[in-house]
């Protein structure tokens, strides 16, 4: 049996872990954005990745308003099966997405006008909060692990609408730019 010490311990060393993701994955992600596409062959096409971004997001905003859900109904292990799936399918996506953009040349919006103003307001809302959920994702699931639910129902607040809103936009941030994939 462990006592509080040896919980709180782990729990630190988990927080470190998670500060340090936070800090790596938006990093690897900007230096794959801004360089160019590796020259190695997949096995497959590249090009349906995309698609499958927006279905993992998708997937990922219908399993957020499910667990919202089941927690307003008082129903905690169907909550957290379906915060799981969707921990799960954002995982997948980030996997796929820093893939996808270390073997692709980038997409420019080829839209004009009102529609650009748009597309580039979606995706820089879309980036800035994409980069700052990590954490806020990583430290709320934390909490209801550990059963500190005090604190996992505090930060889920905040965690829940922004991560919604970058699982939305990133649909819609596709369904803006698809056209002008090659």
């Amino acid at each position: 049996m462990t006592d509080g010490r040896e919980v709180n311990e782990k729990l630190k060393g988990l927080s470190i872990a998670i500060i340090a993701l936070s800090v790596l994955i938006p990093l690897v992600v900007a230096v794959l954005l801004f360089t160019p596409g590796l020259n190695v062959d997949p096995g497959f096409d590249i090009r349906i990745l995309p698609k499958f971004h927006a279905i993992l997001n998708s997937i990922t905003a219908v399993l957020l308003l499910f667990g919202l859900y089941f927690i307003k109904k008082g129903k905690r292990a169907a909550h957290k099966t379906v915060m799981l799936f969707a921990l799960l399918c954002s995982v997948i996506f980030l996997v796929s997405y820093v893939t996808y953009h270390s073997l692709a040349d980038p997409t420019s919006f080829g839209g004009e006008g009102i529609w650009k103003s748009i597309y580039y307001f979606i995706l820089l809302t879309h980036i800035l909060l994409a980069a700052i959920i990590v954490p806020f994702v990583l430290f709320t699931f934390m909490y209801a692990l550990s059963s500190r639910f005090a604190r996992h129902r505090k930060i889920a607040r905040i965690t829940w609408p922004l991560w919604f809103y970058v699982a939305v936009t990133g649909v819609l941030v596709y369904l803006m730019i698809s056209p002008y994939y090659s």
